[in-house]
């Protein structure tokens, strides 16, 4: 009588056991469904912006890039617009990790267009020795994130082309699978340039009927000269005299 109840006993054990893995166990991952960018965009300017999330971003065979640089060739010619949406339409399109970074310290706008604070990011990030997603804030999607610019700071300004910002490159790439960063216009500095030399390369954003065709082609001559792949060129706040209905059939 007392086997019969030890051999219960122990099975009851085994039971319980089986009850707590199953109820401790990860839920069965769900298939990822494209949603709709939360940023507001439409029209021809959503689907340019489209493309160039498909062409930069999702490549087959291996040529997708996976840290890009977006910077401008002049200030004010909406490269932190254009690097905002274009990774709030690549988290929308993925079910992989996105980030962006907002590397211009020394005029920040993206935690504007996402409308949040800016209380502590990069620049803290290069100052303080704590991992770099603690400085990062998640997004109302799930999958994106800002690495803000933080607080104001000349001495972060500096390390951001040393190897501190290097290496905090390195760890953003092990931490999310897609790391977009906005720098400065390159008439205002060059840190795009060593910026670009760490990342897979450099995407350039020219304002539409204010770029000139000098600027651009000195930018590019010092992309060459640096060894910094150039990923493509957006030409920003251009017109589209086609009616809307009629481009969208083209």
């Amino acid at each position: 009588m007392s086997r019969n109840f030890e051999l219960l006993h122990e099975a009851g054990k085994v039971q319980e056991m089986l009850r707590q893995r199953v109820e401790q166990a990860p839920p069965e991952p769900t298939e990822f469904v494209p949603g709709t960018p939360a940023l507001a965009i439409d029209g021809a300017t959503g689907d340019e912006v489209g493309k160039l999330v498909q062409r930069l971003f999702l490549m087959p065979g291996g040529l997708a890039a996976h840290q890009v640089v977006f910077t401008g060739t002049e200030q004010g010619n909406g490269c932190s617009w254009i690097c905002a949406r274009v990774a709030d339409v690549l988290a929308s399109q993925v079910a992989a990790s996105v980030c962006i970074v907002d590397c211009n310290l020394r005029f920040p706008t993206l935690h504007e267009e996402f409308s949040v604070s800016n209380q502590s990011g990069l620049s803290e990030a290069l100052l303080q020795a704590e991992p770099v997603r603690q400085f990062a804030q998640q997004l109302s999607r799930n999958n994106l994130w800002l690495l803000s610019s933080g607080s104001a700071s000349e001495q972060a300004e500096q390390l951001l082309t040393m190897d501190r910002m290097r290496r905090r490159l390195s760890e953003l790439r092990t931490e999310f699978d897609y790391v977009l960063l906005d720098a400065a216009p390159l008439n205002v500095c060059n840190q795009a340039i060593m910026l670009g030399s760490w990342c897979d390369g450099v995407a350039l954003v020219l304002k539409a009927n204010s770029s000139s065709r000098k600027t651009a082609r000195k930018v590019l001559e010092d992309l060459q000269t640096a060894k910094v792949p150039v990923l493509g060129a957006v030409l920003n706040q251009r017109t589209f005299p086609i009616p809307p209905a009629i481009y969208n059939r083209l």
